[in-house]
């Protein structure tokens, strides 16, 4: 059984998605042991609660300097001796410290087709905006694995999704699972089925990801 702990920052949508993938058997062997969050109103750890999961929430802000917090963030995972940490929507800066100990052992799900939309400054509805802005025809997004850069790290799946006509709503990433508004969705497992009806872009609205509107912390 591998022991996952999942790091959020908002209302964890991609981590309701990892969990109900587990509930419904597409992710197997596999167990959420913790869910990391660094704002205590994060509506994702009100999902672990409901989920029976633990639920903590370890944030710089309580912390004097960064390499306090750092320390901290680093006993606090190992405590609970997981095989795979999952970046499900976490606007927090890993400590190097972490990513050399969790080598190939730390993955981000980043909503868009990594290297495209991605880097500083890209996160959360930045980077939806930032794809419907230049008006790029596909888009999608990537899981990769976490190295001392942004988003730089060896990519491990990428799923695309086509942007119809008059926009569209991207929601869950996790698992290349899409959700678009008025019932398209791309699952991986089937194609992408379009809206009934087209609608103007001022009724599209993207969801995202940290629904919570919590800040980033860097």
């Amino acid at each position: 059984m591998i022991k996952l702990a999942v790091c959020v920052s908002g209302g964890g949508t991609n981590l309701q998605a990892i969990i109900d993938a587990i509930d419904n058997g597409i992710i197997t062997n596999a167990k959420i042991e913790v869910v990391i969050a660094n704002n205590a109103n994060a509506y994702a750890l009100e999902r672990a609660k409901n989920h029976g999961i633990e639920g903590i929430c370890i944030s710089p802000k309580d912390y004097e300097s960064r390499g306090e917090f750092n320390k901290a963030f680093l006993e606090k995972l190992d405590s609970y001796e997981v095989d795979l940490v999952v970046l499900a929507g976490f606007l927090v800066v890993i400590p190097p410290e972490m990513i050399a100990k969790y080598r190939n052992r730390i993955i981000n799900i980043h909503p868009s087709l990594i290297p495209s939309f991605c880097g500083t400054g890209y996160y959360g509805l930045k980077v939806h905006e930032g794809a419907l802005s230049r008006g790029v025809k596909v888009t999608g997004a990537t899981v990769h694995f976490v190295d001392e850069g942004t988003d730089t790290g060896p990519i491990i799946l990428q799923k695309a999704v086509e942007i119809l006509s008059g926009g569209f709503v991207l929601g869950d990433v996790c698992s290349g699972s899409f959700s678009i508004e008025n019932g398209g969705r791309f699952d991986g497992k089937s194609s992408l089925k379009k809206p009934n009806s087209m609608q103007s872009l001022e009724n599209f609205e993207i969801i995202d990801t940290d629904e919570s509107g919590a800040s980033k912390d860097i």
